[in-house]
C-alpha cells in the first residue's frame, strides 16, 4: 500500500524518508545474514524502490546478540554499500543491548537506534544512556511516547506487553486513572502532554507515535506546533510527573528483558 501511495503521488525520491525493518518475520525470528538479505529485497519490491534510507534490525533482544555483531550487521554493511541501504539501525525494548552492540562493532557501523517506551512522562530511563549514544554518533528515535496507550483517556489495550499488576488496577486505576483526571480538571489531554513532554527533549532526533486515523495525526501535528510556538505546560507537567512518581519506571518489570 505505502508502495502504491508513494508512486501515485510521483514526488521526488530525495524528498521523503522511508525506514523498513528486518529479522522478524510472520514465521518467527531469522538474524541470519541470508534472511535480511533476502528481507530487503522483497521489502524494496513492494515499495517499488531502489533503496530505503533506513534498515533496522528488529527486536535484536530475541535473537543471539553475538550473532547480530557478526553475523547481521556484517550483512547489513553489505547492503549498504550496495546502494539499497542508506542508513543501518537497530531496535529493541532492553536498554542494554545497544551498548553490548554498539561496544562489538567499529565506530559508525550502526547510524541510528530505536528505542521505545523508555522516554515518556512514566518513564524516561533513556535519558541516561544519551550521553554515550552521543559519543558513539548514533541517531536516536524514541518510539512510543504514550507508553502503548498506558498515556491515554482510554488506557492501555488488552495486548499491552506489562504485566497485570502494573496496568490493573495499581497501574492503571490507580496513578494513572489520577493522572489522566487531573489533566482532564485542567482542560488538558494526557496524550498531548505526553507527546510534548517526549518531544521537548532535543537530544533526541525523531519521536515515533503510532496514529490510527487522520483525527489522530491533526491532534498530535497540533501539540507539536503548539510545543513550538507556546511551549509545554511545565506546571501541569509538574503535577502529572509528581502523581506518576510512585510508578516511575515501573512500566515493565525491574531488570526483566522480554523473551
Amino acid at each position: 500500500m505505502l508502495g502504491k501511495a508513494l508512486k501515485a503521488l510521483e514526488v521526488p525520491r530525495n524528498e521523503y524518508i522511508v525506514s523498513t525493518k528486518c529479522g522478524r518475520y510472520k514465521e518467527g525470528f531469522d538474524f541470519s545474514a541470508e534472511r535480511v538479505t533476502r528481507s530487503i529485497d522483497e521489502s524494496l519490491e513492494r515499495l517499488q524502490l531502489d533503496y530505503v534510507d533506513i534498515l533496522q534490525c528488529h527486536d535484536i533482544e530475541f535473537g543471539s546478540l553475538d550473532q547480530i555483531v557478526t553475523e547481521t550487521i556484517p550483512a547489513l554493511v553489505k547492503l549498504k554499500e550496495a546502494g539499497k541501504v542508506k542508513f543501518i539501525g537497530i531496535t529493541g525494548l532492553p536498554l542494554g543491548i545497544f551498548s553490548y552492540i554498539l561496544d562489538r562493532v567499529p565506530p559508525g557501523t550502526v547510524d541510528v537506534i530505536l528505542s521505545y517506551c523508555h522516554y515518556s512522562i512514566n518513564d524516561n530511563t533513556l535519558e541516561d544512556l544519551l550521553p554515550y549514544l552521543k559519543s558513539k554518533g548514533v541517531g536516536i528515535i524514541s518510539a512510543s511516547p504514550l507508553a502503548m496507550g498506558l498515556l491515554t483517556e482510554s488506557g492501555p489495550p488488552e495486548w499491552h506487553p506489562a504485566p497485570p499488576e502494573l496496568k490493573l488496577p495499581v497501574f492503571l486505576l490507580g496513578c494513572m486513572q489520577a493522572a489522566a483526571s487531573y489533566c482532564k480538571e485542567k482542560g488538558e489531554n494526557i496524550s498531548k502532554l505526553a507527546m510534548q513532554y517526549s518531544l521537548s527533549n532535543k537530544e533526541i532526533s525523531t519521536i515515533l507515535v503510532g496514529m490510527n486515523s487522520v483525527k489522530q495525526v491533526d491532534e498530535n501535528i497540533a501539540a507539536a506546533q503548539e510545543l513550538a510556538t507556546v511551549g509545554k505546560d511545565e506546571k501541569t507537567l509538574t503535577e502529572l510527573e509528581s502523581i506518576l512518581k510512585p510508578v516511575k519506571n515501573q512500566t515493565w518489570p525491574s531488570g526483566i528483558q522480554q523473551s
